[in-house]
């Protein structure tokens, strides 16, 4: 094939392989070329009279070679590691997988939550030990939670909230857009917005603002019952505070999908805290991702052809 429409470039993402994202785009696009690049001398011919290119990421060598691409749509929702003014000055529209995320990773989230409440940690190293003890418990039903960044993923776990009766507060750059949360707050009102959370979940991304948003200050705010649940990225947290808060029972818990550093060092206290729980960035795992991928890929081909804006356009 050396004309292709579609170039799936070479990837693997959460154990699925390219083959898995090229088969779902053809189902969409029947009529469509779609060629899947095996070696990167294959990038590098098929790439040249591609319209559409897909993968993790794309470097300066092919795009060199690309006289015909007019979109590369990333598989990841973040861009930050994309050469997007190079791609900008080729006049290469670029855009992401933004909402593939949502229903898993609010799964995830609320899983976390209905786990601490219900302690199935302490359950499961009481299994371990064969041990028959009672312990006290808590719900998630009825209780506040602060949902921190209300993008795609923030507002899939506000969503999924909605069946608990549960107060919901969020945080967002512009606070005058409201939200899907009965209160919303900016950045800067952040302490005002998790201090009568049970349940504080971050779901922003790591910029400049979020950066250490989570300090020894921010957990002195939250209440003594407060479980923090981390999907976003690890240096949101200051590490070091959170430990210290939880080896002192300050607050109740946290769920960790995110660490820093990460991975997470086998000797790092974090793993010996009975009051963390601990997964290897894991929430976006689902075999439904190249699904969503395609779906958002084969809707922007059809804007494209028509000269429609694309959707989730970031370059």
């Amino acid at each position: 094939m050396s004309d292709p429409d579609v170039l799936v470039l070479r990837q693997t993402i959460h154990g699925l392989g390219p083959d898995e994202l090229a088969a779902a785009i053809r189902e969409r696009l029947p009529d469509a070329e779609v060629a899947r690049a095996r070696t990167p001398a294959e990038e590098r011919e098929l790439i040249r009279t591609a319209r559409v290119a897909v993968g993790l990421t794309i470097d300066e060598h092919l795009l060199s070679v690309a006289d015909d691409l007019e979109l590369f749509a990333c598989v990841f929702a973040g861009t930050g590691h994309l050469p997007r003014d190079l791609l900008a000055d080729h006049g290469v529209a670029v855009t992401n997988a933004s909402g593939v995320h949502g229903p898993n990773i609010a799964e995830h989230v609320i899983g976390s939550m209905i786990a601490h409440a219900r302690q199935f940690h302490r359950a499961y190293r009481q299994q371990s030990r064969r041990e028959w003890r009672t312990y006290e418990t808590t719900e998630v039903y009825g209780s506040t939670v602060a949902v921190v960044g209300l993008g795609a993923i923030g507002r899939s776990v506000v969503d999924r909230l909605e069946s608990f009766d549960v107060d919901t507060v969020g945080v967002r750059y512009t606070p005058e857009k409201g939200g899907p949360t009965d209160e919303v707050y900016g950045f800067d009102e952040f302490h005002d917005a998790v201090t009568d959370a049970e349940y504080v979940v971050l779901a922003c991304p790591l910029t400049e603002t979020t950066r250490g948003l989570v300090d020894a200050d921010a957990l002195r705010t939250m209440r003594p019952d407060a479980v923090l649940v981390n999907i976003a990225r690890g240096p949101i947290v200051d590490t070091d505070a959170l430990v210290t808060e939880l080896r002192n029972n300050r607050i109740r818990g946290a769920a960790l999908d995110v660490t820093d550093p990460e991975p997470l060092p086998e000797d790092h206290p974090l793993w010996g805290l009975s009051n963390a729980t601990i997964t290897p960035h894991n929430a976006g795992h689902t075999p439904e991702y190249y699904e969503r991928v395609a779906d958002i890929l084969a809707d922007n081909v059809a804007r494209l052809d028509a000269g429609d804006d694309l959707r989730n356009r970031v370059v």
